[in-house]
């Protein structure tokens, strides 16, 4: 069916094709200024001459638009007054064998399906594969390779929403390489069908990944209809594609949502429910489109009902601005944005205003536990044991007795102890917060198992004055909500979390007792691969129920898949929770980026090591300073970083718990500290024995062997956060012997 021309249209609307941006950005700075101009022009009126709009021979909506001299604009025609754009090209390019541009609603998702054969066939088999030599006849011919999916029968991939034009390239696919290669041009839907298939049965991708988009009903020249279903954007003002365009992925995560990352966010579940994936997959821009979701579906009011939340300060400012860039003033003003510890401090200080304690960090609190042990002559316990013995079973499940401590159970902990031994730790743990008291400090591990419970009292009384109502037929109780001095009720409506897998027990008890338990309370999203402080939880036994809602993204969209492999092998053969009991793993995660293979180097001294650190960000000057960032195991080493730049006269700024000291220059931090960020380049330094993990864990090996795994665990994924923050290319380097974490890596990464 052709679509009437119309006559004279002056004003329309255009939309921005996902994907056609990340060919944009691609091309000359002078041309992107000109595709700029255009979407102007063309908005105003696509029939002007000088835009020389005109239909594509052999094509009923499909049109091209001049640019400059040498580009042209693909635009599809949604209806009368609605175009979208589906490429920018040079002249060349358009107007020869038509009929490799295909186009057409999957009548699946009832989306648009974009598909250009031609960049296909060239830049996904050509490439994936050397070309055949052609040879004399008796030289043997390589042996054919079995087709990824030839499981797959061209029905089932209609069934699962595969673009039908790709359907015969799909059959032709033999490596992964190629896989990967087909999901950078495929339509979204189909990147990520064939990514879970590749990994998955049929029918669970059926289920997981095609039913829960699937639409009925579907009008096959209802383009306007499609759009809608489609990634895309509607170009409003001149700055919406160039804000776009460069702020590159920073710009793109506010408009395009992949379909199953739009499904999470609009979803209404009917409590509790987890979003995991591994780093790069869109987990946190999932939960800031989710506050803005829960913020659009509020009533009006000025109050704060929604509460977002992660483990600290730096990555509470972070989401802050991020919401601010998404949703706007407006948004933000509706929304509490506080990290766990300043949550629990403001409970605990409201309960108790006079309160003249000092807070201190874990590092200071470990001190403390080895000033006692000196003290009292204790060899049989270390610092370190003691101390997560504390944090972990006494404080993590709210123990305040020594009866109570002879029941907890010490689930995960490793070491055994005996009744007697219980007796003497608990001994001890009594000295040590005496001893806190007596210097006026306490921990955040303190004044957060302190505020659960104040929050866990409010709920009872919350829930008391409920029954007492209802008791009452509706009729509330006024002497008893007067002597309260305000109207009970629960500090929010909704709770997002970010990095989820970093809270500990009591903020979840404090969390949960936030909220009232129903449709939409708390939403959460992390990775337990990048858990890099060991607070083990189990939710439900806490009280938030997950089963049966979680989700998992399992598509990159920051790291190469050269940076990925090499950061996957860190993790060797560990297994990790899911948060619940059960296992999580990373299967069907993949990138969907090219780039270079990871450097890793090894020096022969300290000095040749901050040499080649330097050398190394000398040979990155063609990006700025701000993008590139250093990550080392220790404070000291941050320091020897940050003096040898100086001396070879490179600026760099070090991470602090507060962020950056200053905007400009290299960012140096330990590991810790770059949990959240992302850079376009990373050096990671001192790999080595005895830092990565510290050369205390190596004597656990004999007398501990369960605390031995268990830090070298949490020292893989501080090595995995820290690989997994670079987006383009990654330098190992290290003096000696490697760390025993980096496994193959040296081997297979091309090591220098």
């Amino acid at each position: 069916m052709t679509t009437p021309t119309p006559a004279a249209p002056t004003k329309v609307t255009l939309r921005l094709l996902e994907k056609t941006d990340r060919e944009i950005v691609k091309l000359d700075r002078a041309i992107v200024g000109a595709v700029y101009k255009f979407q102007h022009d063309f908005r105003a009126n696509p029939r002007q001459q000088s835009l020389r709009l005109k239909k594509l021979e052999g094509h009923d909506r499909l049109h091209s638009a001049r640019v400059n001299a040498d580009y042209r604009a693909l635009l599809l025609q949604l209806s009368e007054s609605e175009w979208l754009l589906v490429a920018v090209k040079h002249r060349g390019h358009v107007y020869e064998n038509l009929d490799r541009l295909s186009y057409g609603i999957n009548q699946i998702t009832g989306s648009i399906d974009y598909v250009d054969l031609e960049i296909v066939e060239s830049g996904v088999l050509r490439k994936g594969r050397p070309p055949v030599p052609r040879s004399a006849p008796e030289t043997p011919q390589p042996v054919q390779e079995r087709p990824l999916f030839a499981d797959v029968t061209p029905e089932q991939l209609v069934e699962l929403g595969v673009a039908e034009p790709l359907i015969p390239v799909v059959a032709r696919l033999t490596s992964d390489e190629e896989l990967l290669g087909l999901v950078e041009y495929a339509p979204r839907h189909t990147g990520e069908v064939l990514l879970r298939l590749r990994d998955t049965p049929y029918q669970q991708v059926l289920d997981e990944v095609t039913k829960p988009v699937e639409v009925k009903d579907i009008d096959p020249e209802d383009y306007q209809a499609a759009a809608e279903r489609t990634d895309t954007t509607v170009i409003t003002t001149d700055k919406d594609l160039e804000s776009i365009i460069e702020e590159g992925d920073f710009g793109r995560w506010k408009v395009f949502l992949h379909p199953t990352q739009k499904r999470l966010v609009t979803r209404r579940y009917s409590g509790p429910a987890r979003v995991g994936g591994g780093p790069g997959t869109g987990k946190t821009i999932v939960a800031l489109h989710r506050v803005k979701h829960l913020v659009d579906q509020l009533g009006p009011g000025n109050n704060k009902q929604i509460l977002l939340t992660t483990f600290n300060k730096n990555l509470a400012a972070d989401l802050r601005a991020r919401l601010l860039a998404l949703g706007g003033p407006e948004t933000v003003a509706r929304v509490e944005i506080a990290h766990v510890d300043q949550l629990a401090t403001r409970v605990v200080r409201e309960a108790d205003p006079g309160s003249v304690k000092s807070r201190i960090d874990d590092t200071r609190a470990l001190n403390e536990w080895r000033q006692i042990l000196l003290e009292t002559g204790e060899t049989k316990w270390d610092a370190e044991f003691l101390m997560d013995e504390w944090t972990q079973v006494i404080l993590g499940q709210a123990v305040n007795s020594r009866a109570g401590y002879f029941k907890a159970r010490r689930a995960g902990r490793g070491r055994s102890i005996t009744r007697a031994d219980r007796a003497d730790i608990w001994q001890l743990t009594e000295r040590f917060t005496q001893r806190l008291d007596e210097k006026n400090l306490e921990t955040h591990r303190q004044v957060a198992e302190r505020a659960a419970r104040l929050e866990m009292e409010r709920t009872a009384r919350i829930e008391a004055a409920a029954r007492d109502k209802a008791e009452r037929g509706g009729l509330g109780n006024v002497h008893a909500e007067s002597a309260t001095g305000a109207w009970q009720r629960y500090r929010y409506r909704h709770i997002v979390v970010d990095e989820a897998q970093d809270l500990a027990a009591a903020h979840w008890k404090m969390l949960r007792a936030m909220v009232a338990a129903g449709p939409d309370d708390i939403f959460l999203v992390g990775d337990t691969h990048q858990r890099i402080y060991d607070n083990r939880v189990t939710l439900g036994s806490l009280g938030v129920h997950i089963r049966g809602r979680s989700a998992k993204l399992t598509l990159s969209y920051r790291t190469t898949r050269e940076i990925l492999k090499a950061a996957l092998r860190v993790l060797g053969d560990e297994s990790y929770d899911d948060l619940d009991g059960d296992e999580e793993t990373l299967a069907g995660y993949r990138s969907v980026l090219y780039g270079s293979e990871p450097v890793v180097r090894r020096t022969h001294s300290a000095g040749e090591e901050l040499d080649a650190i330097t050398e190394q960000i000398k040979a990155w000057h063609d990006i700025r300073r701000e993008d590139i960032a250093v990550c080392v195991p220790t404070n000291d080493m941050v320091a020897q970083v940050v003096a040898r730049l100086a001396k070879s006269g490179i600026v760099s700024t070090e991470i602090t718990a507060d962020g950056p000291r200053v905007d400009e220059g290299v960012h140096i931090g330990t590991m810790y500290r770059f949990k959240g960020l992302e850079y376009q380049r990373m050096v990671i330094a001192g790999v080595q024995r005895g830092l990565v993990p510290r050369a205390s864990v190596e004597a656990l090996r004999r007398t501990d062997p369960a605390r031995y795994q268990a830090e070298c665990k949490r020292a893989r994924s501080l090595l995995f956060v820290a690989a997994t923050r670079a987006r383009d290319a990654l330098t190992i380097v290290w003096h000696g012997e490697p760390s025993p974490l980096m496994g193959g890596v040296a081997v297979t990464a091309g090591t220098h």
